[in-house]
């Protein structure tokens, strides 16, 4: 019988009951578990997803929902210059060797057949990012104006009483207003802005026009979670919330199904053809953590769906396969604020703002892509513990010309934030140096230097404004260089900055054709493996916005597809 925890080898058919039978099971309902099953069942297949959480969506549902696929027949009918040749040279420049050259070219001709596939078999549609650059626009095939992709606008009555049981959103969009992910980057400067200005008050009519039809719009990765639930529904495909997976099952050296907890009872559910984990990844359990990644982490600091403790990677693992990237996670730097970290994007790259280390020193270029600014942190901590914390610093001129997290300019922040130590605020450089525990003269000279660049708009010490990127969530207003100011009025802030992230990236090792890998190399059978999951085909980078979303949903379209083919 299984032991009351979890099971230290794969289970035994025999061992608990059977609760039904199916071609295929899907474990997880985030972006690569609802694609998978959609797909699936779009083959002619019978299909399950069992579900950890009492919400479907996963971290998709929480997030923004940008797709970064190359090629796709939105952004090519929006007129992107992207070609399979650009695409392959720019993601073999960004991953490097470490990825085998037939998954990147798996993601890449899949891609685009996904989406169209999406689209036909859900309400979902899509709009191009405008504009959002590639992360490495530099590197041979980046394109400056990007590749990424988001949901377009969807009405929740499409689901039904189902839409009770959505994952809500990291961060809800302001009541009364539809918002797209593409939107913050004009919000953030509503207050200096013409063009900010109007993309809000675009933003308000979208929401009144919405509810004067009645509708319940739904935009980011609200959208997304919901049209694909809305195409399982249309495809009679089940989905079992509140019922964790155990263990899989293996027999005859094949994986034939999974053991899951519904209605407080343990069962197995067969698979006639096979199993897809998309369960996401690990970044909710703080043993793992520890285990695999670099001290200081904290499982606080992830902004993925709580759900996420590894239970697919685990299960997978004691059913042979091999594990990488497990140290590396979608990284981002992160206030660590009350109730719920805030994964800092425009707020660090704005102008009018640095960070400094422990050493009141500045050390990165603080509008490189995310996942690089932790890289760094890391990097320059190993033995000094000097750079985590950081802090960024910006200054009253700063705050009252942008929004900052949901805090409108001028707008005081919250109190909770400074009684948590998240915030700091002080009317002179060395009040403040004394406050984030930094020497003094050192923050005093890192202002200089950086103030006198930010006035002659360059930077040669870290290259803030060299790529297009840098300049996304910048204010076109200021000149020279859009994402440098001076931090002259006070009073001063600075805001503890930690490693946070949006889920972790290592975890079953794949193939081309999505299935699970031994160390050896060789394939467990009817065993597939999609998403935060599995280890990443962007390995330890991150071509651009959506690199997480994009890839989970093409390799559960690749995985169900390779279980059809069979």
């Amino acid at each position: 019988m299984l032991a009351a925890g979890l099971p230290s080898a794969p289970a035994r058919a025999a061992d608990v009951p059977t609760l039904g039978e199916y071609d295929v099971v899907v474990v997880g309902s985030g972006a690569s578990g609802m694609t998978a099953a959609l797909t699936a069942a779009g083959r002619g297949l019978s299909v399950l997803v069992v579900e950890k959480a009492p919400t479907f969506g996963g971290s998709a549902a929480r997030s923004g929902a940008g797709i970064w696929l190359p090629n796709n027949s939105v952004i090519l009918g929006a007129g992107v210059p992207d070609t399979p040749e650009k695409a392959a040279a720019y993601l073999s420049a960004v991953v490097g060797p470490g990825v085998p050259a037939s998954r990147q070219q798996a993601f890449l001709a899949n891609g685009p057949r996904m989406l169209d596939f999406v689209m036909a078999h859900s309400p979902l549609k899509f709009r191009f990012m405008d504009g959002y650059s590639d992360y490495y626009p530099n590197l041979p095939g980046g394109l400056p104006n990007g590749r990424s992709i988001e949901p377009d606008q969807i009405d929740g009555n499409v689901l039904g009483g189902e839409l009770a049981h959505l994952n809500p959103a990291y961060m809800p969009v302001p009541a009364g207003m539809v918002v797209f992910s593409q939107d913050y980057k004009w919000l953030n400067l509503a207050a200096v802005s013409a063009k900010g200005l109007a993309v809000s008050t675009e933003c308000l009519a979208r929401g009144t026009a919405a509810a004067l039809r009645g509708e319940k719009p739904l935009t980011m990765g609200q959208a997304l979670a919901t049209g694909l639930r809305a195409g399982l529904l249309r495809a009679g495909v089940p989905l079992w919330l509140n019922s964790p997976l155990v263990d899989l099952v293996q027999e005859g050296g094949a994986v034939t199904g999974v053991v899951v907890e519904k209605d407080g009872a343990r069962g197995v559910v067969r698979a006639r053809r096979g199993v897809v984990i998309g369960s996401g990844g690990f970044e909710h359990n703080a043993e793992m953590r520890a285990r695999y990644q670099q001290q200081p982490i904290g499982t606080q600091w992830s902004v993925g769906a709580k759900e996420n403790t590894g239970d697919g990677i685990r299960a997978g693992s004691r059913a042979g396969a091999a594990l990488a990237l497990m140290e590396d996670a979608w990284w981002g730097p992160s206030i660590p604020l009350p109730g719920e970290p805030y994964f800092c994007l425009a707020e660090r790259t704005l102008p009018g703002g640095l960070i400094v280390n422990g050493a009141g020193a500045r050390f990165v270029n603080e509008a490189a892509p995310y996942s690089d600014v932790v890289h760094v942190m890391y990097e320059k901590d190993r033995g000094t513990g000097s750079h985590i914390p950081a802090w960024l610093i910006v200054d009253q001129n700063y705050r009252n010309k942008y929004l900052f997290k949901d805090v409108l300019p001028t707008i005081v922040f919250p109190d909770s934030w400074y009684e948590s130590g998240a915030a700091k605020k002080a009317w002179s450089w060395d009040a403040l140096a004394g406050q984030i525990g930094v020497p003094a003269a050192a923050l005093r000279a890192t202002l200089n230097r950086f103030n006198a660049q930010a006035w002659s708009g360059t930077d040669p010490d870290f290259h803030r404004g060299d790529t297009a990127y840098d300049h996304y969530y910048t204010d076109p207003g200021v000149h020279p260089n859009s994402c440098l100011a001076p931090v002259w009025a006070p009073p001063f802030y600075a805001f503890k900055i930690v490693p946070g992230d949006l889920g972790t990236k290592g975890g079953i090792v794949t193939d081309a054709r999505a299935r699970a890998l031994r160390e050896d190399g060789s394939v467990i059978r009817g065993l597939w493996a999609a998403g935060n999951a599995s280890a990443a085909v962007m390995g330890h980078s991150y071509a651009g916005a959506g690199s997480t979303i994009g890839p989970a949903m093409t390799f559960g379209y690749v995985a169900a597809n390779d279980i059809a083919d069979a």
